[in-house]
């Protein structure tokens, strides 16, 4: 998630479409050290804010495999302003590992005139203070198959090789109209724009409702980068996409599968509990002052209902496949006390 802009509230261009800069940082962290950059453990920090749904699924990868020892993790407030993200959760608003305030920081030492957006997820060199890589697709994906050496014991395999094509071929459907379909109507800067995004999302949600009422996952019969991909967007999408996007054909929870489906990878170790519905809210409806000018953040919904039952494991499916569940978050790492469902993730935690 971007802060590119002179203020944290530019995001519609007026009369326009919405276009996703994809243009990242694109150096990798690999076991042969190819772009500079070899896998190697507490060499790298991990800034991911639990606001930011692409951020978000680096830290349930990371959460999932067990990489904790090995990439430590930054964790930005939920707000930012015009010039990035800011550590203002920690003591003095300095982030503990890296020494700084911004993250722009780790840009611009890197990359002196860096032009582009400052994002979340990126991966920074604890020593030389440098952004590696914000390319968020490729690193979870290089987690999965680049990391597999400081993996916990029971690691699930989240890249299955004989499921990649597969995969990658959901993932790219998923991006291109939900992912970012919701952010195309919401940041829609004219009618027709917002009409299109609007009618491709639901189309897609109507079709992810069909495939799932007969499978337990997306790809295969365990969780897979897949499911990470689309979680990330359902979990944000009655507290935010619904009403501040204008997504409103109708809420998550209104979707039987979709949302039954949802709240089996909710109460899923490394997915409830790295999900601060809170921190969502106050992100979006705070920087994004274009569509909601007041800044007032909605006091609703309840998200209790992620805690009920949902019948998905009737479907069958083993969520770790051959392995395990992951422990529970490191002290430091837990949930925003105070942010609600602290019974759930106490569930997760001990699951």
């Amino acid at each position: 998630m971007s802060t590119q802009g002179s203020t944290t509230g530019s995001y519609v261009e007026p009369g326009e479409e919405y276009t996703r800069d994809t243009n990242y940082i694109e150096d990798r962290i690999t076991r042969d050290g190819r772009d500079g950059w070899p896998v190697e453990a507490g060499r790298y920090r991990l800034v991911a804010a639990r606001a930011c749904p692409w951020a978000n699924r680096t830290a349930i990868v990371r959460r999932l495999l067990g990489l904790e020892d090995a990439i430590s993790l930054g964790l930005p407030g939920p707000t930012h302003d015009a010039r990035s993200w800011t550590f203002d959760l920690d003591p003095d608003g300095l982030d503990p590992v890296l020494g700084i305030h911004h993250l722009q920081d780790a840009y611009f030492r890197r990359f002196a005139d860096y032009p582009r957006g400052i994002t979340v997820p990126a991966i920074v060199e604890i020593a030389s203070g440098k952004v590696v890589t914000n390319d968020f697709p490729q690193i979870t994906l290089d987690f999965e198959t680049e990391w597999t050496e400081h993996h916990r014991d029971g690691a699930p395999d989240l890249y299955p090789e004989h499921l990649r094509a597969e995969i990658d071929e959901v993932n790219d459907l998923v991006f291109r109209d939900v992912n970012n379909g919701v952010y195309r109507a919401g940041f829609a800067g004219s009618q027709e724009a917002y009409e299109k995004a609007y009618s491709r999302l639901f189309d897609r949600l109507d079709w992810l409702e069909k495939r799932l009422a007969g499978q337990r996952y997306l790809v295969g019969d365990t969780i897979t980068e897949a499911d990470i991909r689309l979680f990330t967007t359902l979990a944000r999408f009655d507290a935010v996409y619904h009403g501040h996007f204008k997504c409103n054909r109708n809420k998550l929870t209104e979707m039987p599968v979709l949302w039954a489906y949802a709240r089996d990878l909710f109460q899923t170790p490394g997915f409830g509990d790295t999900t601060d519905f809170e921190q969502i809210k106050q992100h979006y409806y705070v920087v994004h002052s274009d569509i909601n000018p007041t800044g007032i953040v909605p006091a609703g919904p309840d998200a209790s209902g992620w805690l009920t039952a949902h019948g998905r494991e009737l479907l069958g499916g083993r969520p770790f496949g051959d392995g395990t569940p992951p422990g529970p978050p490191l002290p430091a790492e837990r949930a925003t006390e105070g942010h609600g469902l602290e019974a759930t993730l106490a569930h997760i935690s001990r699951a």
